[in-house]
């Protein structure tokens, strides 16, 4: 027999992140990070070492200066184009090492 008021998983977990703020924002945060290869090309990835991010700042540690140089320059577009594939505001700056 079933019930009159069942739902699917996926409506329920989809209603459940939309609900809870803070997961969603750390599910965005985490797609940002494994995405970047595919957001910003392997060439560049190569060169990254370290990528976290910390109160919507993120952090990048790059082993070419010139590359960090190129970065800086492109850091609104940069920003725009990380936010963009995450779906949601999460980046607000970053800092380049």
């Amino acid at each position: 027999m079933r019930r009159k008021n069942t739902e699917s998983i996926g409506e329920v977990l989809k209603q459940y992140f939309e609900e809870n703020l803070f997961l969603k924002r750390k599910i965005a945060e985490s797609r940002i990070i494994n995405g970047w290869e595919a957001i910003l090309g392997k060439t560049i990835a190569s060169y990254t070492s370290h990528l976290y991010i910390r109160d919507g700042i993120l952090h990048v540690s790059l082993r070419s200066s010139v590359l960090r140089s190129e970065l800086s320059m492109a850091k609104d577009n940069l920003i725009e184009k990380l936010n963009n594939y995450a779906g949601l505001v999460v980046v607000k700056d970053i800092i380049l090492k």
